[in-house]
């Protein structure tokens, strides 16, 4: 099943070809977490909030029934910004607190038909809160070793106090620590050396409300 956004059935572009500022917020948060670094080398990220809550309906029946969601988030570069296009939901096995996507064969097929880059991937907890686990962590770490701007969105519908979080691997901290890590399932890491936390929330991830974009369910 394809989605389109609404309201134009044109695909993968901003509309006049520009990005207004007037349709651009950065996704901020407060509290623990927040970015400790400077991301002038990192590049920045557009994506569409109804992406997000687009996202978040489609995984509903999944989230009623405690299973988690995810999918893969696609952008194309343009003048030095990644604009975020195109959510691919793969078919999954899930759990109450893990989700392993499918045939990937077919999510690298549509990325490479369109010339996309593996921006981040978004995936739910729907009965935990919103933080990356362990599993989260060395999922991200493939994304982030190919694409340094690449993000993960944790959707959690019952977090009171934040609903989603847009975070990344500290760099080289985080991003050391998950290199050298060879264990699998849940389990505990440790700190970096250089004292920063293992991951953070981007402070390169802006909203953009002009953005269109489509959605391959594949379930």
């Amino acid at each position: 099943m394809v989605t389109l956004s609404s309201p134009s059935p044109s695909l993968s572009f901003i509309e006049g070809g520009t990005c207004k500022s007037s349709h651009v917020s950065r996704v901020s948060f407060s509290g623990p977490g927040e970015s400790s670094e400077t991301n002038s080398i990192l590049r920045d990220v557009h994506i569409s909030e109804r992406l997000l809550e687009d996202f978040t309906e489609l995984a509903r029946e999944n989230t009623e029934k405690d299973l988690e969601t995810c999918g893969t988030l696609a952008a194309f570069l343009e003048k030095g910004i990644f604009y975020v296009t195109t959510l691919i939901i793969p078919k999954q096995v899930s759990t109450s607190n893990s989700c392993q996507a499918m045939n990937e064969v077919d999510v690298f097929s549509i990325q490479n038909e369109r010339e996309l880059y593996p921006v981040g991937w978004i995936h739910t907890h729907p009965s935990q809160g919103c933080f990356m686990s362990s599993v989260d962590l060395h999922t991200h770490y493939s994304y982030q070793v190919m694409v340094p701007e690449a993000f993960g969105i944790v959707v959690a519908p019952t977090d009171s106090s934040k609903s989603y979080g847009i975070f990344k691997l500290t760099d080289p901290g985080g991003m050391e620590v998950l290199r050298s890590c060879s264990e699998t399932g849940f389990h505990p890491h440790k700190e970096p050396e250089d004292g920063n936390p293992v991951y953070e929330h981007c402070s390169n991830v802006y909203k953009n409300s002009n953005l269109r974009f489509e959605i391959f369910d594949l379930r």
